[in-house]
């Protein structure tokens, strides 16, 4: 098995359109996840201790949760789906039963704030015992995003590579089954972390993609002619969805640029996104019109270094004073965009300061529908969106005739 899936593991590695290469590695969307789903995890525990969590998956605080797990695609689309609310099947009975809702708040705040494993076992061990109708090992994929190096994300596809690999018969849906999967990937994933990572996301993402026959392609022992037709229409497929990122990753850069741009034309330091720095779009690098430094922001560790994340911010000059942040969306959740703005507005609000979100025009509809929610509307954080198209645009203009930052309302969107 070893010498077997150490080739398997090279060529999930070396195929760049895989998992493991568009996924797992060198994406700082999945790392800015980690924030925003343990801050949505924190919330859901909130709002179930005030008795505010809904009796319906739509518009809750774990709605939000989930979709900022399912925007991770590949590994965890679909994760949404044993959440909603099933009247008839009265699953996952967590919306009605208030018993079971607090049991389900108990069960997240002591798995965030567990130490080790044993108190995670534990933990989903007597959540098992409970026989919430609905509540199996679906909620892996939340706990993935708690304890990434403890729990491995769980579905479909995870489990057939794990059975089509070392040749078991698991089964979806129960957490026994789980715990039984859980203790193989983790001893294969501490025998092979070196190849891979001590991050379990790695090797469920090597699973996946054997449970989708993806990396089998091309041996004649793995699959029939029909089988390997659906699998090269998959690949296909995939090879379509990487081309879009790609550009949605040029059209990022883009709307950076422009951004850092404007704001240096005003009169302010500007400052990319810590991971954004090195940077360029059309042969401008971000480092020669970024600060070189981060402004001293006496803020708590975990706070700055969200605030870091932010893709474009304005100071005032030689100051550490926030003028306008900017949070550039492409396929990634705006609400993730609007928590990081929230963070940077509750640490350093002087009402000054000016939040938008830059989004594609095929987003506006998106935009519009999260800046709407109850829960921002309460935070009372004052955000406006502005439109790719807009900002492409009129870039040239609004550094020729902005004196300062208010320019930006000519082509800033409100949701009233």
């Amino acid at each position: 098995m070893s010498e077997h899936l150490l080739s398997i593991i090279h060529q999930y590695k070396n195929d760049k359109e895989s998992v493991y290469n568009t996924w797992f590695i060198n994406n700082e969307e999945r790392l800015k996840a980690f924030r925003s789903i343990r801050r949505g995890v924190q919330q859901v525990i909130e709002d179930i201790k005030n008795k505010k969590f809904a009796n319906d998956f739509k518009g809750t605080s774990l709605e939000f949760v989930l979709t900022c797990i399912t925007e991770q695609k590949q590994v965890f689309e679909g994760a949404s789906h044993p959440f909603y609310w099933k009247p008839k099947l009265r699953i996952p009975d967590i919306y009605e039963n208030q018993d079971n809702k607090v049991a389900f708040g108990q069960f997240l705040e002591n798995c965030l704030n567990a130490k080790n494993e044993e108190q995670l076992i534990r933990e989903i061990m007597h959540l098992d015992s409970l026989r919430i109708k609905g509540l199996g090992p679906a909620v892996a994929s939340i706990l993935y995003f708690l304890h990434p190096t403890l729990i491995p994300p769980f579905n479909t596809a995870i489990i057939n590579g794990f059975n089509y690999l070392f040749k078991d018969k698991k089964k979806l849906g129960s957490w026994s089954e789980y715990l039984k999967i859980r203790e193989v990937i983790m001893d294969m994933n501490r025998k092979h972390c070196n190849e891979l990572s001590l991050d379990t996301g790695a090797f469920a993402g090597l699973l996946f993609e054997i449970g989708m026959q993806k990396l089998l392609l091309g041996k004649d022992e793995y699959s029939s002619e029909i089988e390997r037709n659906r699998l090269e229409k998959l690949i296909e497929k995939r090879h379509k969805e990487k081309s879009k990122e790609t550009e949605d990753e040029h059209l990022h850069d883009e709307m950076q640029y422009h951004l850092l741009k404007i704001g240096q034309a005003l009169g302010y330091d500007v400052i990319a996104a810590s991971n954004d720095r090195s940077k360029s779009w059309n042969g401008h690098k971000f480092s020669f019109i970024s600060l070189q430094e981060f402004p001293n922001l006496k803020l708590d560790k975990e706070v700055l270094n969200t605030i870091k994340l932010i893709d474009v911010l304005w100071f005032e000059k030689g100051t550490s004073k926030v003028i306008a942040a900017f949070e550039v969306e492409k396929s990634t959740s705006i609400y993730s965009g609007i928590l990081r703005l929230s963070d940077l507005s509750f640490s350093v609000a002087n009402s000054e300061e000016v939040f938008y979100l830059v989004v594609p025009d095929n987003r506006e509809k998106d935009v519009v529908m999260q800046l709407s929610r109850p829960s921002i509307k309460r935070a009372n954080v004052q955000m406006k969106y502005i439109c790719f198209s807009e900002l492409r645009q009129h870039c040239d203009a609004l550094c020729k005739f902005g004196d300062d930052h208010s320019i930006m309302k000519k082509i800033a969107r409100e949701v009233v």
